[in-house]
């Protein structure tokens, strides 16, 4: 299995971008997914997750850092193996290289970047003032 981010690029404060990871395999609805980012000198930190499907509700579930909440939205299109994050009002403080991940049957909410199975390369994401 392999994931592969890209939508990052350069944008103006207030503008918006969206993100997209693209996975392999054949079981990528049980996947829970999440965005984490890193900012130069900073730690990575998380950002969105998705639970996948498989627990007894809950599938398709989103939860969000408080930095972000309302601005991003997460989602996912099992058809295509495909997570989005839609990052809307986007601030400077928002600039960092994005990553998405994967964590295999995933049925809950994960924000620690050491419960994920697999990560994609990054992309770079830098909003101006």
């Amino acid at each position: 299995v392999q994931l592969q981010a890209s939508g990052g690029g350069l944008v103006q404060a207030g503008g918006s971008l969206r993100l997209s990871c693209a996975a392999s395999g054949r079981t990528f609805s049980s996947y829970a997914m999440g965005w984490f980012r890193q900012a130069p000198g900073k730690e990575r930190e998380f950002v969105a997750t998705i639970k996948g499907s498989g627990g007894t509700s809950g599938g398709g579930s989103t939860y969000y850092a408080d930095s972000v909440k309302g601005r991003f939205t997460i989602s996912r299109d099992n058809a295509k193996n495909t997570v989005y994050l839609q990052m809307n009002s986007l601030k400077p403080e928002d600039t960092a290289v994005y990553y998405c991940a994967a964590r295999y049957n995933g049925i809950y909410f994960y924000v620690n970047r050491y419960e994920y199975d697999l990560w994609g390369q990054g992309t770079q994401v830098t909003v101006s003032s």
